[in-house]
């Protein structure tokens, strides 16, 4: 805006950014104070408005960088564009604050990310191309000029497409032969079994690592697939409690639905990795099914559920802070072992509380590994470039991940670290409709930490049950996970040590546990 305040009262600073309706998007603001007249917090202050609602009262980039000039400053807004697909303005609007010394606003930069619907799908509305009606010109030599230029024109595009097909078809039977050699390879040099897909085409899976189930073995588990057996539902399907081994055996059974996030690639992807991983606090694969256009895992059941569901769901007995310390340690272990106990780093890529399980003891083991990815070798710490579309939960996406598309094992630590917030504070890691300050559980709580009010985040079944110093312990083990700079993030190993100090500090701290009164599963000791 300009150098007269007076005059920049009478309006806003606009923008307007098309986007598709009916999704939601998350928009990213830049700031950076180096303005010489801004001498401290307080002296350049404004409003924020957007889609034409008060999104902050009191924008002040220099408090938000603690007074220090030239400090780079996000802040990240979820945004909900109701419509079907229709094109629409986003608007962004500044407006100086009353208040303010400076009456000015200030922007550096914008980023707009388009977050896909629970599909998986990210297309807009298709383009309304005009229809051209060819104009008749009187000039007879203009015309024929017109007509030469038009002739050369379609015979030079005639030359060019002759030749990308040409090309297209060399290209393709070259692949071909390169597929037909590789097969016939593998099929030489190797004497395992194969699972197929009966009607669905072939899928090359493990069957010396986990067993194949037939699709008349799992209707028999589910009663087909009777909606009595379901205990969870997603975007993914719905899972089963079933019953194999004439029902001397209780699984879990993921039955993916046509259509649904996780694709084939996923169902491949969650069978070999699943098969090849063996630790406590990392779920167990029993088996698959791949046929008759079917998409079904077979899992060891997990009596308890999720750790989602012990968080929100008040039919579920609230878990007492010692038995959180000690299902996050489980869940520290279970992605240290994915980041460091086999040949190649596993990021998992979804580590979120609903992918947390609880088996019959309350030992947490970490599952859904559709989105997971192979990194390099264990012990090297590389950065691996991903030319796809991000994936993962919003609210537990690593910024370096979804900015940059570089994923590391960091990006795991990250997600971690909001699932610790959510844990102590019981809430969900993004609510829209808070105010602004608490729509971010990442942000609320790096701001209550630094004021030293982390307590004002700690969920009101946990009052009286953690000690001032357990609970800043706990804060720095998880704001350290959420630095921005991956590199600075800790290791799942040292988070480990981390959260068991705190639960150490806690079994010692015994004047401040269970004294709330409130109905907390008993953990004994």
């Amino acid at each position: 805006m300009g150098p007269d305040g007076s005059f920049n009262m009478g309006f806003n600073l606009t923008w307007k950014l098309p986007v598709d309706s009916g999704f939601t998007y998350l928009l990213r603001l830049h700031f950076c104070q180096i303005d010489p007249h801004v001498l401290q917090a307080g002296d350049l202050e404004f409003y924020i408005f957007i889609a034409d609602q008060l999104a902050t009262d009191k924008a002040d980039v220099l408090l938000w960088a603690n007074n220090e000039k030239g400090v780079p400053v996000v802040r990240d807004y979820a945004i909900s564009i109701l419509g079907n697909r229709e094109k629409v303005n986003l608007s962004l609007k500044m407006h100086p604050h009353p208040r303010s010394l400076i009456k000015n606003t200030q922007l550096n930069a914008i980023e707009l990310f388009k977050i896909h619907d629970p599909t998986g799908n990210l297309a807009g509305p298709k383009p309304n191309l005009p229809f051209l009606v060819p104009h008749e010109s009187s000039n007879k030599k203009s015309n024929g000029t017109m007509k030469t230029l038009a002739a050369v024109a379609g015979a030079v595009s005639s030359v060019v497409l002759l030749s990308f097909i040409i090309t297209f078809f060399l290209i393709k039977r070259r692949k071909n032969i390169l597929v037909n050699k590789d097969s016939n390879n593998k099929e030489k040099g190797s004497n395992k079994k194969e699972g197929t897909s009966r009607g669905s085409g072939s899928l090359s899976l493990p069957m010396d690592l986990c067993r194949q189930f037939s699709i008349t073995e799992m209707r028999d588990a589910m009663n087909n697939f009777d909606e009595v057996f379901v205990v969870g539902m997603g975007g993914f399907g719905n899972v089963y409690k079933g019953h194999i081994e004439n029902c001397s055996t209780t699984v879990a059974i993921k039955r993916l639905k046509p259509g649904s996030r996780q694709g084939i690639r996923e169902f491949k992807n969650e069978i070999e990795m699943l098969s090849q991983l063996r630790h406590p606090n990392v779920v167990s694969l029993i088996g698959y099914c791949y046929e008759s256009n079917e998409m079904i895992v077979v899992y060891e059941f997990m009596d308890r559920g999720n750790l989602h569901d012990h968080i929100y769901d008040t039919d579920n007995l609230s878990l007492s802070w010692k038995h959180r310390l000690q299902v996050c340690i489980g869940v520290a272990r279970g992605l240290h072992y994915l980041h460091t106990g086999a040949k190649q780093v596993i990021i998992h890529r979804d580590v979120k509380s609903a992918n947390i399980l609880l088996d019959e003891k309350w030992e947490a083991e970490v599952s859904d590994f559709g989105l997971s990815r192979i990194g390099g070798p264990t012990g090297i710490s590389m950065m691996t470039s991903v030319n796809t579309e991000v994936k993962g939960s919003i609210g537990y996406l690593d910024p370096e991940y979804y900015k940059r598309n570089i994923l590391t094992e960091k990006s795991d630590v990250y997600s971690f670290g909001v699932m610790l917030l959510e844990v102590l504070s019981g809430r969900h890691p993004l609510l829209r409709w808070e105010e602004k300050q608490r729509m971010s559980l990442v942000n609320w709580a790096k701001h209550c930490y630094e004021n030293g009010t982390l307590s004002e985040i700690v969920d009101s079944e946990l009052k009286g049950q953690i000690a001032p110093q357990c609970l800043d312990k706990f804060g720095e083990v998880a704001l350290s996970c959420l630095l921005e700079d991956g590199t600075h993030r800790p290791s799942m190993n040292d988070v480990v040590g981390g959260l068991e100090f705190v639960l150490q500090f806690r079994n010692s701290a015994v004047n401040y546990e269970d004294s709330s009164g409130h109905s907390t599963l008993p953990v004994s000791d």
